[in-house]
């Protein structure tokens, strides 16, 4: 939802024929705002994505917004914009994902306990990440970027080889112990990627587990994997992704090593904050997006403020109706998609006996009948500095 040109969005209006968003706001720029129109010359800064993972995402990475120029240069047939692409994930359900290198003190545990992966770094490889200051999680970095990045270009018949061993001990083992969360994640990864070096690189990286309302961001140049579950997501308005593991698309191996941020420890997880009793406000650190949950009790209304960006708003669940200043009013249902211009304020109204999806209203913990939107917009940090 917005208007890259890899999957843009249409404006539907009335009876006349839908238009891409992306021409009508070269049309009526003044629906982004000033400040926007200013800070990103025209251009809707944001893309909003709905994902549902039923098979893992690619190990992957998005460049740095100078990256991204050089590699849109050299590479435009593969990297479609010269855009960076911070992005955040919100749970809609319970939600899993790789995401940062994990702590030096967990990777030592991994090479104590994981003798196939320990077996495919070079000797002194191990003896630096053993040797790594555990106090200083920034300490390691070098050696752990070797490491890495020796890992990740292993011949195919190595990785098949090893991958087997390991396989082959954890499904024996799982008889007489309980394995641990990344031994068994480690099993349902090869299962859907056989003989694929990502397998091992998850030995590198954060498993974390969401709850649905929990959010995670990832800055550029941070490794990170989606593995299972639903979500909202919200990026920088561009399609740059560098794979390397879990994929049978392009990999671009040499250029994930050399660019990602060899930092460890867990990544921030978001609860957002409430900024109305209706709305849950998620701001990650860019500028260029953030995402509030707005959820109005069956047969109750809210008003929702006038704001200097646009918007695009999701119904996730639930049946109502919207009406503006002016009095103009249409239904809403799960499912519709509307874009608010910069400076417009409207009411909700949640109508009785509604026909959503009651499961994704449970499953977020709040129960009972709502209707429950979520917005996309520019940072509010932009407005207010």
């Amino acid at each position: 939802m917005g208007t890259h040109g890899s999957g843009p969005s249409f404006v539907c209006d009335g009876d006349k024929e839908p238009e891409l968003l992306r021409d009508w706001l070269l049309k009526h720029p003044e629906a982004l705002g000033e400040d926007v129109v200013r800070r990103w010359q025209g251009e809707l800064p944001f893309l909003f994505k709905v994902l549902s993972i039923a098979k893992a995402l690619s190990i992957q990475a998005h460049p740095d917004k100078r990256l991204a120029e050089f590699l849109h240069m050299n590479q435009p047939h593969v990297y479609k914009d010269p855009n960076h692409k911070p992005e955040m994930a919100l749970a809609l359900t319970k939600f899993e994902a790789l995401c940062g290198f994990v702590n030096p003190e967990e990777l030592k545990e991994v090479l104590e306990s994981v003798p196939e992966f320990r077996a495919l770094l070079k000797e002194h490889e191990v003896e630096m990440l053993l040797n790594v200051d555990t106090s200083n999680s920034g300490g390691g970095g070098t050696a752990l970027q070797e490491a890495f990045t020796t890992i990740m270009n292993l011949d195919k018949d190595t990785v098949a080889e090893k991958l087997r061993e390991l396989i082959t001990r954890l499904e024996t083992e799982q008889q007489v112990r309980k394995l641990t969360p990344k031994e068994e994640l480690a099993l349902v990864l090869e299962k859907q990627y056989p003989d694929d070096v990502g397998v091992f690189a998850s030995f590198f990286l954060n498993y974390i587990r969401l709850a649905p309302g929990e959010a995670v961001y990832l800055s550029a140049n941070v490794p990170h994997a989606y593995i299972s579950g639903e979500c909202v997501e919200c990026m920088a308005t561009s399609d740059n992704v560098v794979r390397a593991g879990l994929t049978p698309k392009f990999r671009d191996t040499e250029i994930l090593c050399s660019m990602l941020k060899y930092e460890q420890g867990l990544p921030d997880v978001l609860n957002g904050s409430l900024v109305s009793p209706n709305t849950r406000r998620y701001s990650p650190p860019f500028d260029e997006f953030e995402v509030e949950r707005l959820d109005v009790p069956e047969g109750n209304s809210i008003e929702f403020s006038a704001v200097p960006g646009p918007s695009i708003f999701l119904v996730f669940d639930g049946t109502g109706s919207i009406t503006f200043v002016e009095g103009n009013s249409s239904p809403v249902k799960r499912g519709d998609i509307f874009f608010l211009p910069a400076g417009n304020q409207f009411t909700l109204l949640a109508k009785s006996g509604l026909n959503g999806n009651k499961q994704a209203s449970a499953n977020d913990g709040k129960g009972g009948n709502s209707l429950i939107l979520f917005r996309a917009g520019v940072n509010s940090r932009v407005f207010s500095s």
